[in-house]
C-alpha cells in the first residue's frame, strides 16, 4: 500500500508543503534527517528505479554547487587549492544546500514523478489555479514534445545528407539553419492548432468534470506529511 495520498490534489499540496519546509531548514543535521526519512518513505513505497536515476541529474547540479561555493563565499580558509582559498563557510553552505535540494527533489519525484500531465492539469484546476496558468502549463508540455520530435526529424534529415558536425563555419551555419527551421515550424504548428481550436468553439477552458472528494485514507496520509513538514521546521528552530 502506498504511503502517499492517492488523490493527486493532496499529492500536490503535500509536495508544496514539503518543499517549502525543506527550504527553511538551517541546520545540516535536520536536513540530513529529512533526506533520510524521505528516502526511507520512497523505498518503502517502492519508487521506480527510473525516478532514482532522475535524482542523479539533480545531484550533478548539487556537485557543481559544492565545488563553486567554497571558492566564492568569503570567510576563513579551510584549505587551499593552489593559490585559491576554499572557505569553511562555503563548505558549510554547500553541504546544507546539497541536503535541502536533494531532499526537495526526492520529495517531488516520490509524490509527483510519473504523473500524467493531463491529470496534473485537472488537479491544478480543482485547486483553483487560474485557468490561464493551467492552459499555459499543459500547452507548454505538449508543444515541448512536438518541437523536440520536429528537431529530431530535421537532424535525421541532415545526417541522411552526410552532415557531420565539427568546429567550422559550415557546421555553425547548418546548426543556425536548423534552429531557425525548428522555430518557424513551431510557429506554424502553433498557428494551425489555434485555428483548429477556434473552429471547434474553444471557450478558453479545457473540458473536465468535477473531481470527487478525496477519501479519508488520503486525507490522513496528507495530514501526516503536513505534520512531518511542520515538525521538521519547528525542530530545526529549537
Amino acid at each position: 500500500m502506498s504511503l502517499a495520498p492517492a488523490d493527486l490534489r493532496l499529492r500536490l499540496l503535500a509536495a508544496l508543503a514539503l518543499a517549502m519546509a525543506l527550504s527553511q531548514l538551517q541546520r545540516p543535521l535536520t536536513a540530513a534527517l529529512a533526506l533520510v526519512l524521505l528516502a526511507a518513505l520512497a523505498l518503502a513505497d517502492r519508487m521506480p528505479a527510473e525516478r532514482w536515476r532522475r535524482l542523479l541529474h539533480v545531484e550533478g547540479f548539487v556537485l557543481l554547487l559544492a565545488l563553486s561555493l567554497p571558492l566564492t563565499l568569503p570567510g576563513p580558509a579551510l584549505l587551499h587549492l593552489g593559490p585559491l582559498p576554499l572557505s569553511a563557510d562555503g563548505f558549510a553552505r554547500a553541504g546544507l544546500l546539497a541536503l535541502r535540494i536533494s531532499a526537495a527533489a526526492l520529495a517531488l519525484l516520490w509524490l509527483l514523478g510519473g504523473t500524467d500531465p493531463m491529470r496534473l492539469g485537472g488537479a491544478l484546476r480543482a485547486l483553483r489555479v487560474p485557468e490561464r496558468l493551467v492552459r499555459l502549463f499543459l500547452m507548454t508540455l505538449r508543444h515541448t514534445s512536438l518541437i523536440g520530435a520536429e528537431a529530431r526529424r530535421l537532424q535525421e534529415a541532415m545526417r541522411a545528407r552526410s552532415f557531420r558536425p565539427g568546429s567550422n563555419r559550415h557546421t555553425w551555419r547548418s546548426l543556425g539553419n536548423l534552429l531557425g527551421m525548428v522555430l518557424v515550424r513551431a510557429l506554424n504548428r502553433a498557428t494551425r492548432i489555434e485555428e483548429a481550436m477556434r473552429c471547434r468553439g474553444d471557450a478558453g477552458r479545457f473540458p473536465g468534470s468535477a473531481l470527487p472528494p478525496p477519501p479519508a485514507r488520503d486525507v490522513l496520509a496528507f495530514g501526516l506529511l503536513l505534520m512531518a513538514a511542520v515538525l521538521a521546521v519547528l525542530g530545526d528552530r529549537m
